[in-house]
This record gives C-alpha cells, sequence and structure tokens, in this order.
C-alpha cells in the first residue's frame, strides 16, 4: 500500500464547530440580558483571555489578571450588552463598577454549574494576544494580594471524568 497525505479540510470544520458553539454563549447571554434577567438557578462562570484582541479591561483589573480571568454572571451584574461577535456587562471590583468588554473569541470557558453545562474552546498562542502596553501601564505598582477582589476559580473541580 502506497502512503498517502491525509485529506486536507478546506472547510476548517473545527472553527466552524468553535464559532457555532460561541453562539451558545451569546444565545445564553442575550436571555441573561432581557429584563427578567437569567432564568431560574441559572448563573455563567465565563472564562475569558485578558489580552486577546478586542478585549477591554480596566488597568487595574488586568494587572490582577494579565493573562485569563474568570467573571461570574449571577445576581449582580449590571448593563449586559450582547451584540453579534461581542458582550460587555459592569460589574464591581472591591465595590467599585467596572465594565469589561470582550468579543466571543476572547472565551476560553463557560459553564453554567445549575445544569453541570460546560463548553470550553481551543485558543490560539497567547504570543499573538498580547497587546502593545504604554508605557505608563508597564511603570504601575504591582497588585495588591489581599483576598478583597474577585477569585478566579478553576473549573476542573467541575469537568466529567
Amino acid at each position: 500500500m502506497a502512503d498517502e497525505t491525509p485529506p486536507v479540510d478546506e472547510m476548517h470544520y473545527e472553527q466552524l464547530a468553535q464559532d457555532a458553539l460561541r453562539g451558545v454563549i451569546r444565545s445564553a447571554l442575550e436571555r441573561a440580558a432581557m429584563p427578567e434577567g437569567i432564568p431560574g438557578a441559572h448563573h455563567f462562570y465565563v472564562t475569558f483571555r485578558t489580552r486577546a484582541p478586542g478585549v477591554s479591561v480596566p488597568p487595574d483589573v488586568l494587572a490582577k489578571y494579565p493573562e485569563e480571568m474568570t467573571v461570574v454572571l449571577q445576581h449582580q451584574y449590571w448593563d449586559l450588552k450582547v451584540e453579534a461577535d461581542r458582550f460587555s456587562v459592569m460589574l464591581k471590583f472591591g465595590g467599585m463598577p467596572k465594565v469589561l468588554s470582550m468579543p466571543y473569541t476572547a472565551v476560553t470557558r463557560f459553564y453554567d454549574p445549575s445544569v453541570q453545562f460546560l463548553l470550553q474552546f481551543e485558543t490560539p498562542a497567547m504570543v499573538e494576544d498580547v497587546a502593545d502596553e504604554p508605557e505608563a501601564e508597564a511603570d504601575a505598582p504591582p497588585a495588591p494580594t489581599g483576598d478583597d477582589g474577585p477569585k478566579v476559580v478553576s473549573l476542573d473541580q467541575f469537568r466529567k471524568k
């Protein structure tokens, strides 16, 4: 038998599937943005790359979470705006309201623990995502290490084995 080269996926089905699953996130967030809010016991853990292209995070939050962070949308979120390719939400950090905005392509995990629903996405290397920062931010003092900020939650404990 002669060695044959594997067929080339010119349709890019893996990427098409990832894009379709990101549509599930958009639909869930659209329901959450309705005046009634998130139905029942549902709530969302959304993990995203903070330096991915198109992400807007306040500098103090970015200093605490320079690569990835998880936010929880349950009871205390405001101004959730859902668009075709991105969403934004206001959350409180240390009692101060902050607006986070990100494209769905920055999301690495979406988890609704009320029904054990998890979506996990492949992401390109972080190297291409690092944005050029102004020098003033580079000289910022290190973030405080107190326990008063939001917590990043590992979802490994929730995954079905």
